[in-house]
């Protein structure tokens, strides 16, 4: 059996933000038209972490699965919380094909996703872009979403200035801010990346017309407030975030589904995105399977083409 195996540094090579908005604007009208296979996301509880199992399959297209394990107390051993192996199979005879790094991948189209969103639905004028958190998310969404909207400001907090200097210095138009309020009030598009298990923003620190998304995952608990929830008109991936966690978000757990959008109908043009520029629109991400199986199959048809990655025989 041949396997091919893909880096970070392959998958940055063969992944640029424009074809992996593509490959999810597939993706997510392909979900939201019942044409996408992904079973609910299963957890494994381990004495020190946990471990996500996420498989994926469309037509006309391999079936993936991706496993992660967080290990939140890993930042004292200087590893990181989660890490990811992502399989790319042959859905016709079942074969494997590869094995990617799936930190690389989550990361990229996570931020892809929260990228897609603020195309969707922030406002045309959108010029201020704050970011909290300087994390693998961080550092994504800093380098994807200007290539969605012309931001001429991006404001960078963290709970450590020192990390939001260091990522600003790298990123054009952006600057560290010392606290989340600061960074938030005024801005147009706000970006929660953290691993925080409780609210890091408040609804009152929010402009009008603003777009919020949100991506960190930390059960029981999360980073975004129901107060911004409650005031704002609600998208998702699909209404599986509305399940508890595992399967869902921890912070929209309860929330009724039919009072949620899925980016896919606003693609399909099922229902509304933004109405207004008076409107709070926000994004809650859950990271759903199907934004792994396109990249991926992106990732692999590109690697085959350009003989990159190592083989190996098992």
């Amino acid at each position: 059996m041949d396997l091919l195996l893909l880096s970070e540094e392959d998958i940055q090579r063969l992944l640029d933000p424009e074809s992996l908005l593509a490959a999810l604007v597939e993706g997510f009208t392909a979900l939201s038209a019942g044409k996408v296979i992904a079973p609910p996301r299963q957890e494994i509880i381990a004495q020190s972490g946990s471990f996500l199992i996420m498989p994926a399959w469309q037509p006309q297209s391999h079936a993936a699965v991706k496993m992660v394990s967080l290990f939140h107390g890993n930042y004292q051993s200087g590893l990181p919380a989660h890490q990811t192996l992502l399989s790319l199979f042959d859905a016709r005879h079942g074969t494997p094909l590869a094995v990617m790094n799936g930190n690389s991948i989550t990361a990229l189209r996570t931020a892809g996703a929260t990228a897609l969103s603020v195309r969707l639905l922030a406002r045309r004028e959108a010029r201020i872009l704050t970011i909290l958190g300087t994390g693998v998310q961080g550092k994504a969404h800093a380098q994807i979403l200007p290539h969605v909207r012309d931001f001429q400001e991006i404001r960078i907090a963290s709970r450590d200035f020192v990390h939001a200097q260091q990522l600003a210095a790298s990123i054009p138009q952006a600057h560290p801010v010392e606290s989340f309020a600061e960074a938030v009030r005024g801005a147009d598009v706000v970006c929660l990346c953290s691993s925080s298990g409780t609210p890091i923003i408040e609804a009152d620190w929010l402009s009008t017309g603003v777009h919020v998304a949100s991506v960190g995952f930390m059960p029981p608990g999360g980073e975004l407030g129901h107060d911004v929830i409650s005031q704002g008109t609600l998208f998702v991936e699909t209404r599986l975030a509305c399940e508890p966690a595992p399967v869902g978000c921890s912070e929209l757990a309860g929330y009724r589904p039919d009072l949620v959008t899925e980016l896919g109908e606003v693609l399909l043009g099922l229902r509304p995105g933004r109405r207004s520029d008076q409107e709070l629109t926000v994004y809650k991400a859950m990271g759903h399977a199907v934004e792994d199986l396109v990249t991926a199959n992106l990732i692999y048809q590109r690697a085959v083409q350009q003989g990159l990655g190592q083989i190996v025989k098992l």
